[in-house]
């Protein structure tokens, strides 16, 4: 028997390589895809940073208004939830789907609703809700290069575009192009494959290069929380990976679970103008609660979180991750447009550093990445991206060991169960 299928393995016949006069062609248009794309990127973040000062700094200063205090942080997260209300009741194609139904991938939208969509995301950038730029933005992009890509080069094929800008986006918004590698290749496992794999990976991966390198020659990203050093492991640090990054699977899991009910709840509201203000609420409420570190997509709030982790008892900690997590499935059940991915960073770095402060021979780097590792993969179901982003965040590569066996339990759990992403008629994806 094990012979026949030793035959039938040399029979069957090569994945056909594409020759390169095949691929040269790719080059140009996924370099500007690349940059294209990131450039959007950092006008955008970079107009919802300067937003975002004048809300939070110049105007309440202004008005003599301590700037995270109860009042401001209920008026301005109240106030974004009319704005952008407003946009996506009047905006044409009134900011795209509900983004309860969207995940990383993004099909070609139609141009007309780039603008209310970009602006939609601009205001909640700016004004607090708990949410990341990425299915936004990758949207956004998807449809520009569709569009541009068809009208300029029509010879190409249709579906290399959002692969192209998907990829790109993801480069970007890393800093990185083997986050966009890792997401690619995850998601051509999911479809049938025409050729080898690193031919389908070659255009998206030279997409990815250009988005991260035009991304960190601008801005200068880092996602390195500046944690202690992780040193040699030992055999403690194995059982306290597995615990924490199962611990993060279920906080995960219980957004997760709670997701379709708390959207229904808003979706019962009926109209952008009563379920967003009515979401800003309930966020500026929930960031009272928890603070300023809560508010915004939190990949400045968890830098600051992990810049002197024993400030904060275990208790504080916790508290922290679960009104964040509170935060994050309000803002993405009411109607704000944006991902879930950073806030779900600050969520597994709270974790982390809980875990440390109750059991201080935790350190707090392998706490951190453990949990991030966990609460991605709950939320996401990204499994290469859960893995990467745990481990830059703490810039350790003996740690990525320790990562890949804690992500055995984490998906044990998480695999087969409802993801963070509901079909149109409200039902989770699974």
């Amino acid at each position: 028997m094990a012979q026949d299928t030793e035959r039938q393995a040399a029979a069957a016949p090569a994945v056909p390589a594409a020759p390169a006069r095949a691929l040269l062609p790719l080059i140009l248009p996924a370099l500007v895809t690349g940059a294209g794309s990131s450039l959007l990127f950092l006008v955008v973040s970079g107009a919802a940073e300067r937003l975002q000062g004048a809300l939070w700094g110049d105007l309440p200063d202004a008005l003599g208004i301590g700037r995270y205090s109860v009042v401001w942080v209920l008026v301005v997260l109240t106030a974004t939830g009319v704005l952008v209300g407003l946009v996506v009741w009047k905006a044409p194609g009134h900011a795209g789907p509900d983004p309860a139904t969207l995940g990383l991938a993004a099909a070609p939208t139609a141009p007309v609703v780039l603008p209310g969509l970009l602006l939609a995301t601009m205001l909640m950038l700016a004004g607090g809700p708990s949410l990341g730029p990425e299915n936004p933005i990758i949207t956004v992009n998807v449809a520009l290069a569709f569009w541009l890509g068809r009208r300029l080069l029509p010879r190409l094929p249709g579906a290399l575009w959002p692969a192209l800008a998907e990829a790109a986006t993801i480069g970007a918004l890393f800093g990185t192009a083997v986050a966009a590698a890792l997401v690619i290749s995850e998601a051509l496992a999911e479809r049938p494959m025409k050729g080898a794999l690193w031919d389908n990976l070659f255009a998206p991966l030279a997409a990815g290069a250009a988005g991260a390198m035009t991304t960190a020659l601008v801005a200068r990203p880092t996602f390195d929380l500046g944690l202690p050093p992780f040193g040699r492991p030992h055999w403690g640090d194995v059982l306290a990976a597995l615990v924490i990054s199962s611990a993060g699977a279920l906080l995960g899991l219980a957004a997760v679970y709670a997701f379709p009910y708390v959207h229904r709840v808003f979706g019962r509201l009926g109209h952008p103008m009563i379920a967003l203000p009515a979401g800003g609420l309930v966020l500026g409420l929930l960031g009272t609660l928890g603070g300023h570190l809560t508010l915004f997509k939190g990949l400045a709030e968890v830098t600051e979180l992990a810049r002197h982790p024993e400030d904060r008892t275990a208790g504080q900690f916790a508290a922290l991750a679960v009104v964040k997590l509170a935060a994050l499935l309000v803002a993405a059940s009411c109607g704000f447009r944006g991902g879930r991915i950073f806030p779900s960073v600050f969520i597994g770095a709270a974790l982390g550093l809980a875990a440390h402060a109750l059991v201080p021979a935790v350190p707090p780097a392998l706490g951190v990445a453990a949990a991030v590792l966990g609460i991605l993969l709950a939320i996401t179901r990204q499994g290469w991206v859960s893995l990467f982003t745990a481990a830059v965040l703490v810039s350790s590569p003996t740690v990525l060991s320790l990562l890949c066996l804690a992500s055995l339990p984490a998906w044990l759990l998480v695999t087969g169960r409802p993801q963070m992403q509901l079909r149109a008629d409200g039902t989770a994806v699974r």
